[in-house]
């Protein structure tokens, strides 16, 4: 056994757990369970059902740079001769087509693959011929976790036929701990098996178990701090002012130099100049975004915003309503939209009303930026709404991207009528296939109202959250 490295190691030592717990009749290999909506979301009618079912890929927020993760487990493959790789492939390219337009970022989680659900080496070179520019070119980063010399014989393989710039955009990451330095933890769905084999393979490099990490008490947020604090705190510190000032400060610059930008909101920046730049909001700095040059920082900054409110704009409360917005009637679902946002606190609703009249002018210009309201809710659904628990599936991404949508293509119904008249809601709030063309000439296709005044709600549910 001198001869085996840590991770054959671990695996033996698994594999033992399980055996002797099968001996005894108690074993059951430990899954995750889906996170809210999931079984919702992912009906029957799904197009890729068979695959999609088994939870092989997972759209795990947004990494350090802004970038979409997109996880692929093997311990969620099953049996090969369960699972048609033809149809893999094609489920493989049916998800990533929604965000090869957008910079991504891959996460392959090698462990469990084995002799039973392994694909051929000739169906790994035809995906790899299958995924031809459109994918590789915004792909900036394939993040392998657990490699083992399974991989490292398929590297030597598979390294003539990939191109230098492809390979420097590979990383290896031996623990999930490495992996944390790049993403966020809380928001990456790890599987049960990958997250039990780490820590194996963790106490066997150690030869002991670990001691408790000790957590440090959190300090307290600067008296300026701007990311990473409630909106209540930002009021407090801002004299009252409901409008986040890092909220106010991109969205003005963007509505002035911005809206004519092709790909608004898809690009990533430096992530050095992102955090030297939250670093002078949250020290009460001034902060000049024309001594960038890139009209993409301050979109990223305001992404981060979002992303890093310690709840969603939307509160954790709407998440489940808002995932029933694609079985309401598509006639009534601006009507729904509306009864869902009475539920949101005063104050989240002035800044979702502020930030939405925003994109709504965004997508007015989309003849130049090519950022229909489509593509903004492709870009903005996730920042503002997640569980409270884990990170959204991959087949919730159509209600939280359609919710948003309709937030942002009929914001002047939505946000300034006293009441949507009912039966007139548009057709184009029906169910589409994501990216598919909006009809023109709708209610709700006119300028967005003026920003400096936000709209609050008409009336308040008496309970937060509470479905109508």
């Amino acid at each position: 056994m001198s001869g085996l490295d840590f991770e054959e190691l671990a695996e033996i030592e698994l594999q033992k757990d399980e055996e002797e717990a099968a001996k005894l009749g108690t074993w059951r290999r430990p899954s995750v369970a889906p996170t809210a909506g999931e079984e919702l979301a992912l009906s029957l009618d799904h197009p890729f059902y068979d695959v999609a079912r088994h939870g092989i890929l997972q759209v795990a927020g947004d990494d350090h740079f802004g970038r979409r993760v997109i996880t692929f487990s093997c311990c969620r493959l099953p049996p090969s001769h369960q699972l048609n790789h033809k149809r893999l492939l094609e489920y493989l390219k049916y998800t990533l087509d929604q965000y090869v337009e957008n910079d991504y970022t891959l996460v392959y989680f090698h462990y469990g693959l084995n002799s039973q659900n392994k694909p051929s080496l000739s169906w790994l070179q035809n995906a790899y011929k299958e995924f031809d520019r459109k994918y590789k070119k915004n792909l900036k980063a394939l993040y392998v976790v657990h490699p083992t010399n399974f991989i490292k014989v398929l590297w030597s393989i598979f390294k003539p036929l990939l191109s230098h710039k492809f390979g420097k955009k590979i990383t290896y990451f031996n623990y999930l701990s490495e992996l944390w330095e790049h993403l966020e933890h809380d928001q990456l769905v790890v599987p049960l098996e990958v997250a039990r084999y780490d820590e194996k393979l963790r106490n066997l490099h150690m030869g002991r178990l670990p001691p408790p990490a000790k957590t440090p008490p959190p300090r307290p947020p600067l008296p300026t701090q701007q990311f990473g604090v409630s909106l209540q705190y930002l009021k407090d510190k801002n004299k009252g002012e409901l409008i986040p000032p890092v909220l106010r400060l991109t969205v003005t610059y963007l509505r002035e130099k911005g809206l004519h930008t092709e790909g608004l909101f898809r690009r990533s920046a430096s992530v050095q100049t992102i955090r030297e730049i939250q670093k002078r909001y949250n020290q009460g700095k001034p902060v000049n975004f024309d001594d960038y040059g890139n009209i993409h920082v301050p979109a990223v900054i305001l992404k981060t915003f979002l992303r890093e409110l310690p709840q969603p704009l939307l509160t954790f409360e709407a998440y489940e309503q808002i995932l029933e917005i694609t079985s309401v009637e598509s006639s009534l679902r601006v009507t729904r939209c509306r009864q869902i946002l009475r539920s949101l606190p005063e104050h989240n609703y002035a800044v979702l009303s502020y930030l939405m009249g925003f994109l709504h002018a965004v997508s007015q210009e989309s003849m130049f930026n090519k950022m229909t309201s489509s593509n903004l809710a492709c870009v903005f659904g996730l920042n503002l709404i997640w569980p409270s628990q884990g990170a959204s599936s991959l087949s919730a991404l159509v209600p939280l991207n359609l919710f948003t949508e309709l937030l942002i293509e009929y914001y002047d119904r939505i946000f300034s009528a006293p009441q949507a008249p009912a039966g007139h809601a548009p057709t184009s709030a029906k169910a589409r296939q994501p990216g598919s063309p909006i009809p023109q000439g709708c209610a709700g296709d006119g300028r967005a109202a003026s920003l400096t005044t936000p709209v609050l709600p008409p009336r308040r549910l008496p309970v937060a959250g509470r479905p109508i």
